[in-house]
């Protein structure tokens, strides 16, 4: 039992540390060569030398088919977690939910949105009930998991289920930046984990109003 035990922590750790160097790579490959970012925007990174975002097919939580493109026309304000997450996942929609609010009238622009990489728990149901928790105009999604590993490989988002000895009772490690998508569907810029609300909002203000131009190596 004790082998057992041990064996399964040395797992866990293994997947965090995974988890830790994947989200670092994205974070240096996303930033590298941003120097130049303006003082104040640090959490934003807005240069990248590789694609992110691209088309997906997804279930709201509504439990309406959605696209990509149902979201054209918008700012997309996109994070991935899932459901039952204890913690980092709260704090991220909590920080989106007062970014929006801190926008006033220019968040009529912007749509946040909830992606899950728990599918198997993460029903419509579930996300309805969850999402509005958060803000009115939050989008929950969710998928097949295969559907949901596309889009994830399309936002370069790790996820990994961690071992447990129950089914349905299980956490899932994640990287946990929040992606802000123009309004035709392409990359704008990332928000780092725990960034400000307020530098949140006056950044995407800036996209918004023009005051703050897309670099071209994002697109």
């Amino acid at each position: 039992m004790k082998q057992s035990s041990s064996v399964q922590i040395i797992v866990i750790m293994l997947v965090a540390l995974t988890t830790i160097a994947a989200s670092a790579w994205i974070t240096w490959q996303l930033i590298d060569g941003n120097r130049s970012t303006p003082a104040g925007t640090q959490s934003v990174a807005v240069q990248s030398p590789i694609s992110l975002g691209g088309p997906f097919t997804l279930i709201n939580h509504k439990g309406e088919a959605v696209t990509d493109a149902s979201f054209h026309g918008q700012y997309m304000l996109v994070f991935f977690g899932y459901g039952y997450c204890p913690d980092v996942c709260p704090t991220e929609l909590a920080n989106m939910a007062a970014a929006m609010d801190y926008l006033g009238p220019a968040a009529d622009k912007v749509q946040p949105v909830f992606i899950s990489v728990d599918p198997a728990r993460d029903t419509p149901e579930y996300l309805a009930q969850y999402v509005s928790h958060f803000h009115p105009k939050l989008i929950g999604l969710t998928g097949t998991e295969s559907e949901i590993q596309k889009v994830a490989k399309a936002y370069r988002v790790f996820y990994a289920k961690a071992p447990s000895e129950k089914p349905d009772d299980y956490l899932v490690n994640h990287s946990s930046f929040v992606y802000l998508m123009g309004p035709d569907g392409a990359y704008v810029a990332l928000f780092r984990h725990q960034t400000d609300p307020k530098e949140m909002a006056n950044a995407i203000a800036e996209f918004i109003s023009g005051r703050r131009k897309v670099s071209l190596n994002s697109r």
